[in-house]
């Protein structure tokens, strides 16, 4: 995304581009519906923890595990081989998004950074940093034109200057942007998808729309599909208004579909069956 231009917040720009309203309306509603749930007012907790675990399944499959619900559930090593390590990843990053979002809105760039660290569980000179001139990145289900690391550290400050300087655009947009700039930019030189995921997630909860982080667009994703999920980011890289908006449609379908999983955690909930 490109953070210069005519507009003073190009965030809120975004917001009028066709059907990205209704869009941000009908994720709100979504959201209103959840946490207006009977279940919410008596038993949130169960219903953030269970969203976490399923979010982090569907993370993990978007990046290359995609593990079924219970065997995520009951794993207590992720360390045995690649899948299980990249579940791993997604766990523990969806428990540390929520230690970090008094610190996103002051120094966004310091917590990509911890995000990293926590989901490489290294300690490489690579991890926790974004990767230099040179250095191969290992993201293979993301195909898009990788851009070079001047590129990606000028983008990466621009970024950071949108989230410190604050926007009127609605949560729904700033965590699409964010999501989709740091797949785009594959800033790290591996877990890039897990720790854009858990970026947006962050923005979802820091920005109010989803305090409680009970509606994990990574189950959205996931059930939308990879294939979905990269001609979406196709969009969002062209940097055409309409793919712009088809990139922000799609992520907040996801955001939806996320809701739909927690609504059903929560009449599970309500007849005693979970």
């Amino acid at each position: 995304m490109s953070t210069t231009g005519a507009s003073a917040d190009p965030l809120a720009a975004l917001g009028s581009l066709p059907g990205v309203a209704e869009s941000v309306e009908s994720v709100r509603k979504a959201v209103d519906r959840v946490y207006g749930h009977r279940i919410m007012r008596r038993r949130s907790n169960a219903i953030t923890s269970e969203a976490a675990l399923r979010g982090a399944r569907g993370s993990a499959a978007l990046s290359g595990a995609d593990w079924a619900l219970e065997e995520v559930r009951r794993r207590t090593d992720f360390s045995g081989d690649d899948e299980a390590r990249v579940v791993g990843a997604a766990l523990r990053l969806t428990a540390e998004a929520g230690q970090l979002l008094s610190i996103w809105r002051q120094s966004p760039l310091r917590v990509l950074a911890r995000l990293h660290l926590v989901a490489a569980a290294d300690k490489g000179d690579e991890v926790g940093r974004p990767r230099r001139a040179g250095e191969p990145v290992d993201e293979p289900l993301v195909e898009v034109p990788l851009p070079d690391a001047a590129e990606v550290s000028g983008r990466l400050e621009g970024l950071s200057q949108l989230i410190i300087a604050g926007s009127s655009a609605p949560a729904l947009v700033t965590a699409a942007v964010v999501h989709g700039e740091l797949l785009a930019l594959r800033p790290f030189v591996s877990h890039n998808g897990l720790v854009a995921r858990a970026a947006e997630r962050i923005v979802l909860i820091g920005s109010g729309l989803d305090p409680k982080a009970v509606c994990p667009a990574e189950v959205g994703y996931a059930e939308l599909g990879r294939a979905a999920y990269l001609a979406a980011l196709d969009g969002y890289v062209s940097g055409t208004p309409e793919g712009m908006a088809a990139w922000i449609a799609h992520c907040g379908r996801a955001v939806e579909l996320g809701v739909r999983e927690s609504t059903a955690v929560c009449e599970a909930l309500q007849r005693g069956a979970a």
